[in-house]
């Protein structure tokens, strides 16, 4: 049997009085969440949910995520996160394709009403019995009439529970990909899925860990516990190794660096625009970095490729390495990383981990030599099962035993990986393909220049013409005409954006990428 679980069991045994969450002013031990865990696995048991089932779960980084999530698989169901800012459409959408019997809902805000658009979803889903309401007070009323709040299905349930024996291959959860094209699918992972990439990414860690000082690790989770990194390679795997996890329901620059000082934070993990914002703030600010420095070990960026220029920033500005690590949900999600006794590689997102292959190919599915961009294809303990209830688009992903991520790569002869584009992003002009990430890397250097985003526009011409998005930095003057000659000393003639678009800020989607495709949608509406 294999149970992620079973996690919370071993350190409510091992250490029960070790912190196990941290928010606000809740101080959460591990045999505290165990219990709370046991209690609503108790509550779906008495349900009639327990092994196969699916529970969804919509819940922004609070203390009653891990509940819940734990609770669920302790019963032996399968978790189904939903997207926090999803609108009742979408909700109704994932209840139904994954479908889950029961979902959990935080009641919500005025500025984040998911307890309403839920409420609205759940009425449109027949074979989605149950809507639990996790509420601001813990004891407070139901502010959605007939439906029970969590406080009411655990109060009389007894805090201890055997979690289920589930096999390794049993379905963990069901993640629903971004829907880039298409609907979005559910990528099925197993328990030896997650358990296994928990487990990989501490081993990484492992070299630059203290184990003598005394005290216990902390990680600050400012990622939406609704995507896999901020579920897996931050909550799971630090909950798997006894650590201290502390939540932020969003990042904002001020309350990270805030708490990362106050809390002695030794792991963050953000995305590149995260990365971003930290710099611009404590430039603009002159915050203290000293402080943050003390106990930062290790700062990881994912989710999208870092611009080398602001790794290189802010590595010189905080005084910490940044480690850049590669993945999709369908992965489990960590593939590859930067690890710790090799030497970085700006640009790369590192090796393959352990238990992971990984290579490039052509169109045909053979790998194509050292230093040749490739569709990215893996293979290894961390891939999923399939997307649920959908065997052709699970067919058309594996071929010969390998998942085609979609993304465009190149491996060195150290197999160190590169992630070049998605190759979706890819722009077919006039008959040549460019790829914007190549672009932006450049682009982002220009002294004038703090964000950027490249897509492809219709062009009658050409099929596609290059257009860059660009945000200047304070006080920055940059004009169209200054910015495109720049381009043409920097780029082959047919590589330089023809258009440029300067804004105050581009579109962040919900767990904290550039979201190229409201830009794109936003194009074939003009």
């Amino acid at each position: 049997m294999l149970n992620l679980a079973s996690m919370l069991d071993h350190h409510a045994k091992l250490g029960p009085a070790k912190e196990a969450i941290v928010w606000n002013d809740v101080r959460m031990t591990y045999a505290e969440l165990n219990k709370m865990a046991n209690k609503v696995a108790n509550a779906l048991t008495q349900m009639g949910i327990g092994h196969g089932d699916k529970v969804a779960l919509n819940c922004p980084n609070l203390p009653y995520f891990p509940i819940v999530y734990y609770g669920i698989m302790k019963a032996g169901a399968a978790v189904v996160p939903v997207c926090v800012l999803y609108t009742a459409r979408e909700i109704a959408y994932q209840l139904k394709d994954s479908e889950a019997k029961a979902v959990f809902v935080f009641e919500g805000t005025d500025e984040l009403p998911m307890g309403r658009s839920t409420k609205e979803a759940f009425d449109q889903v027949d074979t989605c019995e149950h809507m639990i309401v996790m509420t601001k007070d813990p004891a407070g009323a139901s502010p959605i009439e007939g439906h029970k709040t969590l406080g009411q299905i655990i109060y009389p349930q007894s805090d201890e529970f055997e979690t289920y024996p589930t096999a390794p291959e049993d379905t963990c959860a069901i993640l629903y990909t971004s829907g880039t094209t298409g609907q979005p699918k559910g990528a099925e992972l197993t328990h030896l899925n997650l358990w296994s990439n928990s487990v990989t990414t501490y081993s990484i860690h492992l070299p630059v860990l203290n184990f003598t000082d005394g005290k216990q690790k902390t990680v600050l989770i400012t990622l939406p516990l609704f995507h896999t990194t901020g579920q897996t390679v931050q909550m799971n795997t630090n909950i798997y190794a006894g650590n201290r996890v502390v939540l932020l329901p969003r990042f904002e620059p001020q309350s990270t660096l805030d708490t990362m000082v106050k809390e002695q934070v030794n792991f963050w993990v953000g995305v590149p625009t995260m990365y971003w914002a930290l710099l611009k703030y404590a430039e603009e600010t002159g915050y203290d970095i000293s402080r943050v420095a003390e106990s930062m070990e290790v700062c990881t960026s994912g989710g999208a490729p870092m611009p080398v220029e602001v790794m290189k920033a802010f590595e010189e500005k905080f005084g910490v390495r940044v480690l850049e690590g590669y993945g999709l949900s369908e992965t489990s999600p960590l593939a590859c990383f930067n690890h710790f006794d090799k030497p970085s590689k700006p640009g790369t997102v590192g090796q393959a981990i352990y238990g992971v292959e990984v290579r490039c190919v052509d169109d045909d599915g053979k790998p194509v030599a050292a230093g040749e961009r490739g569709e990215v294809v893996i293979r290894g303990t961390n891939i999923m099962k399939g997307y649920y209830n959908r065997p052709e688009a699970t067919a058309e992903a594996f071929k010969d035993g390998w998942f085609h991520t979609g993304d465009i790569g190149i491996l060195d002869d150290e197999g160190y990986l590169s992630i070049v584009d998605r190759k979706k992003d890819m722009i077919l002009r006039g008959g040549y393909n460019i790829y914007p990430r190549e672009l932006e890397e450049v682009i982002i250097s220009h002294p004038a220049v703090s964000l950027c985003a490249v897509i492809g526009v219709p062009d009658e011409k050409m099929g596609e013409e290059v257009k860059a998005f660009i945000v200047t930095k304070e006080g920055a003057q940059l004009s169209d005409a200054d910015f495109i000659d720049w381009c043409k000393t920097q780029f082959a003639a047919n590589k330089y954006p023809r258009y440029v678009e300067f804004r105050d800020n581009l579109p962040i989607g919900a767990t904290g990428k550039i979201f190229k495709r409201a830009l794109k949608e936003e194009i074939s509406k003009a």
